[in-house]
């Protein structure tokens, strides 16, 4: 499994989980298109991290997905709705190209990423076509506080063991619960920013993992968050929490951007 971006954390991997393949650890097998604004963002056909459908022709997603050095051309990436089995050309399937990257400008801004500003936007080369299969996933109206302990899940295509190496074909869930801020600074300290990140809590059973990042984190229903990052080769870790970017804080940029 490849890891194309880590920083070493008091002495641990800390890796942003876009890996070659993605994981969901202690969960199940998603009911065949249940959640139908997933989006599996692949790179020359291969599945790279999950995104969500915003719009006809935009993904939401994470910004170190796709990164320039790993994915240099554009011209390969497009993003595959509809799916349950990615390995089969489902007929729900819909498989349209990338056209632009639109990353938060403030994530590269000195050359060096900062995962605070973890989001993406995807702008398709032409509009999806909506129907029970595929549909758009409605963003949270406003910037507020995501309560603690709220039960939320997430999904994607992955291994269902945390050191496994053979990647799920079936979209999988997982159950997982919001953690205190305060916990995450404690654990994460200067790379956590309470403004704009949350992060669940770590029980050492569920969790998301390498290549899963992107996938949206779902609290009573709606999007909440982005999959950002977790522990290298770790990812069931009971000690550091995992990291998401939250949807409501980038609301402003990211209607600037789809107009």
């Amino acid at each position: 499994m490849v890891l194309y971006s880590f920083l070493l954390l008091f002495g641990i991997s800390l890796s942003v989980t876009g890996g070659m393949e993605s994981d969901i650890i202690g969960g199940k097998e998603a009911k065949p298109h249940s959640r139908p604004y997933m989006v599996s963002i692949q790179y020359k056909k291969r599945h790279t991290c999950g995104g969500m459908l915003i719009r006809e022709d935009y993904v939401l997603t994470a910004a170190h997905c796709l990164n320039r050095t790993e994915y240099p051309d554009q011209h390969h990436a497009e993003v595959v709705l509809g799916a349950h089995n990615i390995n089969k050309e489902e007929k729900s399937q819909q498989r349209i190209p990338v056209m632009k990257f639109i990353r938060h400008p403030m994530f590269e801004k000195n050359n060096e990423p900062n995962y605070s500003y973890d989001i993406m936007l995807l702008k398709l080369k032409k509009k999806a076509k909506l129907n029970k299969f595929v549909k758009v996933m409605s963003l949270p109206k406003k910037n507020g506080k995501t309560p603690a302990n709220v039960d939320c899940s997430i999904a994607g295509w992955g291994l269902k063991t945390p050191k496994g190496n053979q990647a799920s074909d079936v979209m999988r869930e997982v159950k997982l619960k919001l953690q205190e801020n305060s916990k995450c600074k404690e654990k994460w300290q200067q790379h956590f920013n309470s403004e704009t990140m949350i992060c669940s809590v770590s029980d050492g059973r569920h969790a998301f993992c390498l290549g899963d990042s992107g996938s949206p984190l779902i609290c009573n229903t709606k999007p909440q968050a982005i999959a950002s990052y977790t522990i290298d080769n770790d990812c069931t870790n009971a000690t550091f929490p995992q990291v998401y970017v939250k949807i409501s804080f980038f609301l402003p940029w990211i209607k600037k951007n789809i107009g």
